[in-house]
């Protein structure tokens, strides 16, 4: 056979095969259906409400409120029977917060969140060219910051805490899976999948190569929220609970198992909707009044409750009907979660804002056109010093909600719920649940934009998704491009002796053409959430370091 015909050969061979393996494995690319789930937590013997309530009065005003009135305290909590009248903490009962406390009941539930999906690899970085900001911008417009380290997409959230502690911007690299890269596979409590490769130190810092100990126990309250009786609100030192803002989030995360615990969204007593995490319900509840919810006039409502009965103060607010933008924007939001710099303090040489400040736990809960006035002017709050252009900068978070607030979609009534979190049906018993794995539409069209866009085939629900965010993507590299050059300007000018006034007068343009672009970036939908804000914003962004290079190059016109 010549070369040619075998070429041929060959390449029918790879497209038969490809078409046959392909079709194999379509189920496995699909959400796993098979789960590995861990049997329910056995109840212990039933105690006497009553005798509960006799000392738990906001518990018992919830409890005999909801759906969980039958359910007894003694399914999720152990040890009851010496705790009345005993000594406390010595017999303080303990409280179940793993997902099976849940699941026993809710199984459907349980079950969807359990499987997972493998529709985006592990660790898959944001940095790559296929992603959001390619190689080499991102590390030279972030650089300085330890998310050059190690910034990658999200996976469902039964890996939510798993991914959090191995990741290599955040622990030095202690954390590793117990079967090496398998780790990948395997679902549930933190400590049956991973290791402490340094179980004798409790030193923060890298222990790896390229690795930084970036994590801070305000950041590990989205990632799992075990410890949440363990908690002052908004983390305060000194308050006497076990864990702050200022504790060794070393020894924190060693306690924790869950990730994206059911109670975060769902109260369990009176099973009604409701937010926990603190640095939200302070957004709402503080005295900025200038929130996206303030604004809002149709605005959920809440009620704000004050728990515990341990000496130290924790919030929770239930929510008068379900609302995702607030339960989901209890960690897809922007949030402050690091020491960083206060612009007021004339001392940029460390860190002027440390773990013991508040602003270290904070969530403006606002758009993005309104972040440079809040974070310069309200807060005086920056994250980190560029390392090339010496001026301070702004860290994003993930905003999904904040984007979303506004977004068409949102004002027709839709919710991440809708799109992320369908109804499904059980094809076994007929029984219609909201599914608890969180998925791009892109994987279950019939569930999600088929729902409404009744009109349109896969096929075209797919391409609107991809045309979406091609146009935004491609935004995001000229926004790209023109922050490169605005930071080589900054640093030639610097390097040409130009006067310290129109240098910082760049460094502000930059900032603000860096806050304009970098939401999008830490914003997980490619501006698909809302593509009308994010056109504006990176072209703004454009604009914005387009005149910081006019300023420079005025400058060095004058000096020549």
């Amino acid at each position: 056979m010549s070369r040619k015909g075998y070429l041929i050969l060959t390449f029918i061979f790879l497209i038969v095969g490809g078409v046959s393996y392909f079709s194999a494995h379509a189920e496995k690319m699909k959400p796993s259906e098979n789960v590995d789930i861990k049997q329910p937590t056995p109840t212990e013997k039933s105690v006497d409400v009553s005798i509960c309530y006799s000392c738990h009065g906001i518990i018992k005003n919830l409890h005999t409120s909801g759906k969980h009135i039958e359910i007894n305290c003694s399914h999720c909590h152990r040890g009851l029977e010496k705790h009345p009248g005993a000594p406390i903490p010595a017999n303080r009962p303990v409280t179940d917060t793993s997902w099976e406390a849940c699941g026993q009941c809710h199984k459907e539930q349980y079950g969807s969140f359990m499987k997972g999906s493998y529709h985006r690899p592990a660790r898959d970085e944001k940095s790559r060219l296929t992603n959001r900001a390619p190689n080499p911008f991102w590390d030279k417009l972030m650089m300085g910051h330890g998310f050059t380290i190690e910034h990658a997409l999200t996976r469902p959230h039964p890996w939510m805490l798993i991914d959090h502690l191995i990741v290599d911007r955040a622990y030095g690299g202690r954390f590793q899976g117990k079967n090496g890269w398998q780790y990948i596979f395997e679902k549930g409590r933190a400590w049956d999948v991973l290791v402490d490769r340094y179980p004798d130190s409790n030193e923060h810092k890298p222990f790896i190569p390229q690795s930084a100990a970036a994590a801070n126990p305000v950041c590990l309250q989205c990632k799992s929220q075990d410890h949440i009786l363990d908690w002052a609100y908004m983390g305060d030192p000194g308050k006497g609970a076990k864990w702050s803002r200022t504790s060794n989030v070393v020894e924190l995360a060693r306690t924790l198992q869950h990730g994206a615990n059911c109670f975060h969204c769902h109260d369990p007593h009176a099973a009604k909707p409701r937010i926990v995490r603190d640095a939200l319900i302070d957004s709402l509840t503080g005295p900025d009044k200038d929130t996206l919810w303030h604004k809002d006039s149709g605005r959920t409502q809440i009620n704000l409750l004050e728990m515990g009965m341990r000496g130290y103060v924790r919030k929770i607010a239930l929510l008068e009907r379900y609302d995702t933008k607030l339960q989901c924007g209890q960690c897809h939001v922007e949030y402050t979660c690091n020491p960083g710099y206060d612009l007021k303090n004339p001392d940029t040489s460390k860190y002027t804002v440390t773990m013991e400040d508040s602003r270290t736990n904070h969530i403006p809960y606002k758009e993005v056109f309104d972040l440079y006035d809040h974070y310069v002017n309200k807060i005086s709050f920056l994250d980190f010093r560029h390392a090339l252009t010496g001026g301070l900068l702004w860290k994003a978070q993930h905003s999904e909600s904040e984007t979303f607030y506004n977004s068409k979609h949102s004002g027709a009534g839709a919710g991440c719920n809708d799109c992320h979190v369908p109804k499904i049906k059980d094809m076994e018993t007929g029984k219609v649940y909201t599914s608890h794995v969180p998925l791009t539409p892109k994987v279950q069209l019939k569930e999600t934009c088929l729902k409404c866009h009744s009109e349109w085939t896969e096929e075209m629900a797919k391409y609107a998704i991809d045309s979406i965010k091609a146009y935004t993507k491609g935004r995001m590299r000229k926004a790209e491009f023109w922050l490169s050059e605005l930071i080589d300007k900054i640093v030639e000018a610097k390097k040409e002796g130009i006067d310290n006034e129109a240098i910082k007068k760049a460094q502000d343009q930059h900032l603000r053409a860096h806050i304009l672009w970098e939401w999008w970036t830490a914003e997980n939908s490619d501006g698909f959430h809302n593509p009308e804000a994010a056109r504006e914003s990176l072209t703004r962004s454009i604009d914005e370091s387009q005149k910081g290079i006019a300023i420079l190059n005025a400058a060095m016109e004058k000096k020549k």
